[in-house]
């Protein structure tokens, strides 16, 4: 295994966790994509070799769920299409992030900054149309606010996105208060999880 200390550290933490170790493939996938900012095959075969489990067999997992990703931004917009956000415009504001960052949905852009994508549901239909940024929420988003976000990323490529700081600039209504602020949040492609050390800045 190649993985330095704190990460390795990190990795067989998780997997103690679990009275399978093949149980833990899902948290070192994230480890992975944290570690290389996108999910790579040696990251995978670091993965196999955690649990016990074939490359091909943790490549089976990885190809399955969407949030796994090979090729991907800095800043991954993902755009909430589903019947709620569908509704009330989630399909104009896709459109209009796609037009601003001139990268179709669906794509990455060349110079690997932004992936924009159109999503099923990200459970926020309260506050629809609602958006994601590295997987953190944004509710009450119009077109041009979508815009705006996505110069904001652009102009001040930021190290950390947050929830509460999109949602205060560039956020609508809410479908409910969210609670005490968050303060850490994601650096890539990757969600925040404090647990799996995937939140705040990288050391």
């Amino acid at each position: 295994m190649s993985w330095p200390g704190d990460l390795h550290v990190r990795a067989e933490a998780i997997v103690a966790k679990y009275p399978e170790t093949r149980s833990a493939v899902m948290p070192l996938l994230y480890l992975a994509m944290r570690r290389e900012g996108r999910l790579t095959s040696e990251g995978m075969r670091e993965v196999a070799e955690y649990t016990g489990l074939t490359p091909v067999q943790v490549e089976s997992v990885a190809s399955f769920y969407s949030m796994y990703k090979e090729s991907v931004g800095d800043y991954i917009v993902s755009v909430c299409t589903s019947i709620s956000c569908h509704l009330l415009g989630g399909d104009d504001v896709l459109e209009a992030v796609a037009d601003e960052v001139e990268v179709p949905a669906g794509d990455t852009g060349a110079d690997g900054l932004f992936s924009i994508e159109g999503v099923e549901c990200i459970g926020a239909c309260g506050g629809a149309p609602a958006i994601q940024v590295n997987y953190e929420l944004v509710e009450g988003i119009t077109p041009e606010s979508g815009r705006r976000l996505c110069r904001w990323l652009d102009d001040d490529r930021p190290d950390v996105i947050t929830s509460d700081h999109m949602q205060a600039e560039f956020g609508g209504p809410r479908s409910f208060e969210w609670g005490p602020e968050e303060p850490e949040g994601a650096t890539g492609p990757v969600p925040a999880f404090g647990p799996l050390g995937t939140a705040g800045r990288r050391s």
